[in-house]
């Protein structure tokens, strides 16, 4: 428990009088049980003052008091979308007058920060389920199920970068709790849709998809693509195609078609991009294309064609020997959004 003032100004009382009586620092602070350096500026301050008691402190006295700091926690902890003049208005309306920077810098010492809120897919009650109940049954699957697997996914890769967030108010280690998320749908801008796939062993091929994709499209990239990519990267007999709950992959003319091209699907849960790697690989072809600064639509195509060619195997062979862990993930949080 901290010192009362009377306590602490007995004690540098104490000091003083053991100073004066031709002790040295080193000895003060043995007896008292003090820092040599607390006893020293307790000295300092004697010697220039003339007394121990606390002096009036210079400067205006902080309006954010310890109530109207607690009110601030309590408004962005409650919403952590609230943005720093609108908490400002909300102090107005107590006739409390501070400005928007003096809030950011009170709540940053109280472990609140204004960052960007991570984007993830908006998750039902039905999707949580799915989602946990996918990650138990897969838990134990040898390593040898994931590693031929053949993942796919569709993407945009955008030609001028990504569209702005705004800020939230979350404290360290909360950035996928619901209320600090912006749910997102697929496909939100951009100016080519590719269609790619991988395995443990590399990538496999990479269609660019023109025009709007339907399920014969869709049938289509499939025919041309699955079976030469799967002999390119030497999967088993046993191999099964990963693809997400997207309508033209579970229509039923693909569900038909699938069955007649004897290609045995993963079942998925729904929303849940965090549980396919390729995600991982998605955001290195993005990177490494933007980096080139294609300036048209030809030449965002050719570049995504060569930098997923590039993509070492080595990358790839990472991706799905850890892929238990999303799973651990998942079941931590309960079926929740995890960090992938």
């Amino acid at each position: 428990m901290p010192r009362s003032k009377e306590i602490q100004e007995q004690m540098r009382t104490k000091v003083i009088e053991i100073y004066q009586s031709g002790k040295c620092y080193k000895a003060i602070s043995k007896a008292l049980g003090l820092q040599q350096t607390t006893v020293r500026a307790i000295i300092h301050k004697w010697q220039q003052h003339g007394t121990v008691v606390n002096l009036p402190k210079s400067g205006r006295p902080t309006k954010i008091t310890p109530r109207v700091q607690r009110q601030l926690i309590r408004e962005v902890t409650k919403d952590p979308r609230t943005t720093s003049k609108e908490l400002q208005a909300s102090l107005a309306s107590i006739k409390v007058s501070v400005h928007d920077s003096t809030i950011r810098k009170r709540l940053g010492k109280n472990g609140l920060h204004g960052r960007f809120p991570r984007r993830k897919p908006l998750l039902s009650k039905k999707n949580i389920r799915a989602r946990l109940n996918f990650a138990k049954k897969h838990l134990n699957d040898c390593q040898d199920f994931w590693e031929n697997t053949l993942w796919t996914d569709e993407t945009k890769v955008e030609l001028f970068g990504r569209q702005m967030s705004r800020y939230i108010w979350r404290r360290s280690n909360t950035a996928f709790q619901t209320k600090n998320i912006i749910p997102t749908v697929k496909y939100g801008g951009g100016s080519v849709m590719v269609w790619g796939c991988f395995a443990a062993s590399g990538t496999g091929r990479l269609a660019v998809i023109n025009g709007t994709m339907n399920s014969t499209v869709y049938q289509n990239i499939l025919k041309e693509n699955v079976r030469p990519s799967v002999r390119q990267l030497k999967l088993k007999r046993s191999w099964v195609l990963q693809q997400d709950n997207d309508p033209k992959h579970t229509s039923k003319s693909t569900s038909e078609w699938l069955k007649n091209n004897k290609m045995k699907t993963l079942e998925w849960p729904s929303q849940s991009p965090d549980l396919n790697p390729i995600e991982m690989l998605w955001h290195d072809l993005k990177k490494a294309v933007h980096a080139r600064k294609p300036s048209n639509k030809a030449e965002l195509q050719q570049f995504c064609k060569d930098e997923w060619a590039k993509i070492p195997p080595e990358r790839c062979k990472r991706l799905v020997a850890s892929y238990r862990k999303r799973l651990i993930a998942v079941i931590a949080a309960k079926g929740g959004p995890t960090s992938y």
